[in-house]
């Protein structure tokens, strides 16, 4: 399945980006990995913040290929859509997805259940997916790299 079909699918809408939504949602990004590395953070919160981080790195690399989320599932496709976008490897898409759910439960279900371990693999997760997007933006669409 391609973006065009998920497009046909009503799971994307077309988005026309620019260098400035692009290097603002980077920002975003850049912002929640400095503030997940805060001493003295939840194992929780710090993997709620790289998982923002992530997140929106994903978005950028969606917003550069021409694409929006719809609501519905949208975190969801925002992080499948990497396999589309960057080409990332499954074990990365299967990895971010499995803290989306973690996410979910411990950000509204249940407090304390993610691990000082889980809280790294995320942080560092968001790490080499943020480096990753901006090196494919920088390749296939330089017109939308900062400057």
């Amino acid at each position: 399945m391609s973006l065009q079909n998920w497009l046909n699918n009503g799971w994307l809408t077309k988005h026309r980006t620019s260098s400035q939504e692009i290097t603002a949602l980077l920002g975003v990004a850049d912002r929640d990995l400095s503030d997940c590395r805060t001493p003295g953070l939840s194992s929780d919160w710090q993997l709620n913040i790289a998982y923002n981080a992530a997140l929106q790195t994903a978005t950028a690399a969606l917003a550069a290929s021409g694409y929006r989320a719809e609501r519905e599932a949208h975190h969801y496709r925002i992080i499948q859509s990497l396999a589309h976008t960057i080409k990332a490897d499954v074990g990365l898409i299967n990895l971010f997805d499995q803290f989306r759910k973690k996410r979910n439960i411990s950000g509204y279900d249940h407090a304390g259940m993610v691990s000082e371990q889980e809280a790294h693999e995320m942080v560092n997760l968001a790490g080499r997916l943020r480096q990753d997007v901006e090196e494919w933006i920088y390749k296939n669409h330089p017109d939308l790299a900062e400057e």
